[in-house]
């Protein structure tokens, strides 16, 4: 039997030492076609401020399968791979949000709002199936439901292929969920440290710059030195500790200077021009 490929694409570009580049998208379905003939790397549905509706994004996952797409590709990985930001902040620990749209096959979790080691521990354990203690990658312990009837076949997996692949990246190196973790708060920086040391399994730190600045007292001054020096600590602590630091609004004007400092997770504005994206492509050599 063939070798079952990466199927997330954006762990793929991050393991081979790329950027990332993602996009936010409203939850619908002329919106994810048209972002699923776009060179992203994945698309994060955003059903934080939108209203939370499972119907609507299975039916965006749905028409993001394109049948000549995947003939031609001879893989069963999709082009874009599908994501969602939920709604609950990290201190709600709402973990059945996470449960539904992974049972529908996403390859991704937003959280916002994560600001405690708690939190992040939570964040991580809902998006992992439980384990014996005596397994590898045992923490954190996993807590999400078992009920993979539909998230196996959209992956176009076994169940038991499922099983061994729906684990969160990098700490399980198969692993194809992506846990984001959104710092969007002072005290959010403050606990950032102890965060990455104590809970493996946070693929990707996405700094909230809007909900940030409102914290600074700053609302969407994101220019000004007291909210520019809050992500650029995000960012450091990030390096530190060596794990990915996202930044969500990246346009043509300043995607070349977000890859120099350091950014791997680059959220272009869904426009269907996608000039932020094609610049940041060919700024970082993949196009």
């Amino acid at each position: 039997m063939a070798e079952i490929p990466r199927l997330n694409a954006a762990i793929r570009a991050l393991e081979q030492g790329k950027p990332a580049f993602t996009t936010f998208s409203v939850p619908e379905i002329s919106a994810a076609q048209a972002i699923n003939a776009a060179p992203y790397d994945a698309v994060v549905f955003e059903m934080e401020h939108n209203p939370y509706d499972i119907r609507l994004l299975r039916d965006c996952m749905q028409y993001m399968l394109d049948r000549r797409q995947i003939l031609k590709a001879g893989s069963i990985a999709p082009a874009v791979a599908p994501m969602v930001r939920i709604p609950p902040n990290g201190g709600e620990m709402n973990q059945w949000f996470a449960k539904q749209v992974l049972d529908i096959g996403v390859y991704g979790v937003i959280w916002p709002h994560v600001s405690t080691v708690e939190e992040a521990r939570n964040a991580v354990a809902a998006c992992r199936y439980p384990r014996p203690p005596s397994a590898p990658y045992f923490e954190p312990a996993g807590q999400r439901g078992d009920a993979p009837k539909n998230s196996a076949p959209y992956w176009g997996l076994t169940q038991q292929e499922y099983y061994s692949r729906a684990d969160v990246w990098p700490l399980n190196p198969k692993g194809e969920i992506l846990v984001v973790i959104m710092c969007e708060e002072v005290r959010a920086i403050r606990n950032l440290p102890q965060m990455l040391e104590q809970v493996p399994g946070i693929g990707v730190v996405l700094i909230g710059e809007g909900d940030l600045s409102q914290d600074l007292g700053l609302p969407r001054q994101y220019d000004h030195p007291t909210v520019a020096s809050a992500i650029d600590e995000i960012l450091a602590i990030c390096k530190q500790h060596n794990v990915i630091c996202g930044h969500p609004h990246v346009d043509s004007k300043n995607v070349e200077a977000l890859l120099a400092k350091g950014f791997r997770w680059l959220m272009t504005a869904p426009s269907y021009s996608f000039a932020g994206l094609e610049k940041g492509l060919k700024a970082c050599g993949r196009i």
